[in-house]
């Protein structure tokens, strides 16, 4: 009998029965694995460092018949109870044909109080004819996708902002986004239409707002919050300031934020320092530089999730591109990250490897499948 090591819980419930309800496109008369078998063998295998669909797809050949049990994989022999792993081609098959929204919706956070709007392109995906895929998505500072949509490239993401938010409750929540998204009609219609605030991020793709902004008196306002952190070799300092505003000419901006981060190298000692700059639409009474400071490293945190996806799961060297593969696989690596990254290991890697030293148990464990 294999031994179950002891596993935190799923930092998910009812994962498993999630994964089983999703919506299957197949025809049942040529379907021989369940959906959520096939899609929970494709999560294992993430779980473990797979990074393409033929390490996953050899994942699944070389589990043993308990794990194979445990993931209701289909039985081949009646006699003995032997059963067998979805194929490789099976596996790409799903995730093709698989509607994009429904893995996206896997790990959905029930309620939240800001979403961070983050971009991403499949670089791997381009093809000599066609662009690369690329989506976009509303996290929660936790990593969870409450929505993903796919976009034709990056300059279609502004317009892809609606589509996005549309089928989401956003009344109420705060809604951080890079300085891509620091348009005027973004502002207006979360504020307007949807009775969202937002913190939209200041840079030089909107050159007179950035010179206004950094024209403001800073160096009379008192440093609101700080922040220290040291990871990665480095020690980080945060200084938050944020100041009442008027007449800065961008719709609902009634406070600018400015964030100084100051590195240092422990092994060098160089120091550098960054300024970077917002604007919310969060009145003083609702939002102080302490609060406002934390909704931006939040999102710095999500968009941090992009070196994860690229590093660890070697999300741009992936050239799956038929079909939702791509859109598909994206989610599906964000949700391995987030059960890898409950575990409270240093690193995802880390997280990887300890998961890797019982293969064919312990993901199924941090899945939630008995």
């Amino acid at each position: 009998m294999p031994h179950h090591s002891a596993t935190p819980q799923p930092a998910i419930g009812d994962l498993a029965v999630r994964l089983a309800a999703v919506h299957d496109p197949r025809d049942a008369r040529g379907t021989r694995h369940e959906i959520g078998c096939v899609l929970a063998t494709a999560l294992c295998a993430l779980l473990c460092g797979s990074r393409s669909l033929r390490a996953i797809g050899q994942w699944a050949a070389n589990a043993p018949q308990h794990t194979l049990a445990r993931l209701h994989c289909r039985i081949t022999d009646t006699e003995l109870g032997a059963r067998t792993a979805p194929s490789t081609s099976t596996i790409r098959r799903v995730l093709v044909a698989v509607a994009p929204g429904s893995l996206a919706a896997l790990a959905r956070p029930e309620s939240t109080g800001s979403l961070a709007i983050d971009g991403k392109t499949l670089r791997g995906s381009a093809t000599a004819h066609e662009a690369a895929a690329h989506v976009l998505a509303a996290l929660d500072p936790g990593g969870r996708i409450a929505a993903q949509v796919p976009v034709a490239g990056t300059t279609s993401e502004i317009a892809a902002v609606e589509e996005l938010l549309g089928p989401l409750d956003i009344a109420g929540t705060v809604i951080t986004a890079d300085a891509l998204h620091t348009q005027r009609a973004t502002a207006r219609y979360l504020t307007e239409q949807r009775g969202a605030d937002n913190i939209l991020t200041v840079k030089a793709n909107r050159p007179s707002l950035l010179d206004r902004v950094k024209r403001l008196p800073w160096a009379q306002a008192p440093t609101g919050d700080t922040d220290r952190h040291r990871a990665h070799g480095r020690a980080e300092t945060r200084t938050v300031k944020a100041l009442t505003v008027e007449g800065l000419g961008f719709p609902y901006a009634t406070q600018a934020v400015r964030i100084r981060r100051h590195v240092t190298d422990l092994r060098t000692g160089k120091v550098s320092w960054t300024l970077a700059y917002a604007v919310t639409s969060l009145g003083g009474e609702q939002a102080g530089p302490a609060r406002l400071g934390a909704l931006m490293r939040g999102h710095w945190a999500i968009e941090a999730l992009h070196h994860v996806r690229d590093t660890t799961f070697a999300e741009d060297a992936c050239t799956v591109r038929s079909g939702h593969g791509p859109a598909n696989l994206a989610p599906l690596r964000r949700l391995a990250a987030l059960l890898l990254t409950a575990l409270k290991r240093p690193t995802v890697p880390d997280a990887i490897r300890w998961v890797s030293y019982e293969c064919f148990t312990r993901p199924l464990d941090l899945i939630g499948i008995a």
